[in-house]
């Protein structure tokens, strides 16, 4: 029997030629696997056409939309997930579920290998990869571009020569990879860093120099879920998209930075992440209200470690799992509204509103009402202190104390 390939499509040029390229250099069958985790584009049905006329045997589609933002998205929100605290995890949320759809679509179709379109310097690889030893460790796998010599001009030529149904144009001088949580653009001139990107570079969101007038929204949360917007109710998906919508024409989720990859070099990338950044504000300054003061200090910890994991491809590893836990823990009160204003790059949250807070307006209060004991604070800061007195002491004793300088007091 002919061994089977499953290849994670895309609808473009590379790929379209990987399907002949890999049948050709391993002598495999092709089944084309598309997943829509809203980049938008063609619809499913055109894409999967195009995989058959360019010689896939199968084309396996999904509409991974709902479930991306659910499963994906919004676990990454409640671990407030910034890489470098500016990344929110766009490319790295999207592989372990497209990943999820290929070891389907290979047992499906009696595949025995994996393949993908990435490079061998990229952090993408070692997503997918990983990933898929994860879920299936009887999965090889293969990448044309890097183990099979796929390069962009090669793709063009055998497009051309095989008279394969996609356009092959000059290619787009950025590398772009796009999902309802956010945009990614890399390569061409931003791969000098000082160059500023230019106006093309974005599409996602709108020039925050020239803001409209300002919008204020109200978030509703449940358990760090955000569950409706304005009072209307949304699913995960909505909620991402109506934010995407209007923080994006604020200018809000650009980010420009110099980023640290998992194979060791730094990259330049820009993005776009309106609806994440918005959310992730929301729902960091709803924590702050309802979570208790140890716990989140925790939390932060746990956070970062947690964004690290998935930045990295592990996903499906032990102790991303184990944190999932935890930080599900940690929702179980974070619920109410949060009031932002969105205008000119910036989503400033302006108001909070929780059944579940910690925060007592008597104890708060400095007026009137005030319910907060401040006789007891003489004894606390006396207790609270007295290891670091006894140290200093010792420290005096032995002539470690604190060099003050000359002239000093």
């Amino acid at each position: 029997m002919t061994e089977r390939v499953v290849l994670a499509y895309s609808g473009g040029l590379d790929t379209s030629v990987a399907i002949g390229w890999i049948a050709e250099a391993t002598g495999a069958e092709v089944v084309a696997v598309a997943v829509d985790v809203g980049q938008g584009g063609e619809d499913l049905e055109v894409v999967r056409q195009r995989a058959l006329a360019c010689g896939a045997v199968e084309a396996y589609v999904a509409d991974a939309r709902e479930e991306f933002a659910s499963e994906y998205c919004f676990p990454a929100l409640k671990a407030n997930a910034l890489y470098m605290d500016r990344y929110p995890l766009v490319s790295a949320l999207s592989r372990p579920v497209i990943v999820k759809h290929l070891v389907r679509a290979a047992r499906q179709f009696g595949a025995t290998t994996v393949s993908h379109g990435c490079t061998g310097k990229g952090n993408d690889q070692v997503r997918f990869e990983v990933a898929t030893t994860s879920l299936a460790p009887e999965l090889k796998t293969i990448a044309p571009v890097r183990d099979l010599a796929l390069t962009r001009e090669k793709a063009i030529a055998y497009a051309e020569k095989n008279d394969l149904p996609i356009a092959t144009t000059k290619k787009n001088p950025f590398s772009i990879d796009q999902n309802v949580w956010g945009r990614a653009v890399e390569t061409g001139f931003l791969e000098d860093i000082w160059n500023g990107p230019t106006k093309d570079v974005y599409n996602y969101t709108d020039d925050p120099t020239f803001p409209p007038v300002e919008d204020e929204v109200t978030i509703r949360f449940e358990r760090g879920i955000p569950v409706a917007i304005d009072g209307v109710e949304v699913t995960p998906l909505q909620a991402i998209q109506e934010m995407n919508r209007r923080a994006g024409a604020q200018g809000i989720g650009r980010i420009d930075i110099v980023e640290d990859r998992l194979v060791g070099i730094k990259s330049r990338e820009i993005y776009e992440a309106p609806g994440a950044i918005a959310l992730i504000a929301a729902h960091a300054e709803l924590e702050n209200v309802t979570i208790e003061r140890e716990q989140a200090r925790f939390k932060r910890t746990v956070d970062q470690r947690w964004t690290e994991l998935v930045y990295d491809g592990m996903w499906f590893s032990p102790l991303k799992k184990s944190l999932d836990t935890f930080i599900e823990d940690t929702q179980r009160y974070v619920t109410g509204e949060i009031r932002m204003t969105l205008h000119g790059g910036r989503a400033t949250v302006t108001g909070r509103r929780s059944d579940s807070a910690l925060y007592d307006f008597n104890l708060a209060t400095y007026d009137e009402g005030d319910s907060f004991d401040q006789s007891q604070a003489k004894g606390f800061i006396e207790i609270f202190g007295l290891s670091a007195k006894l140290a200093a002491a010792r420290d005096e004793k032995f002539g470690n104390g604190v060099d003050f300088g000359v002239g000093s007091l």
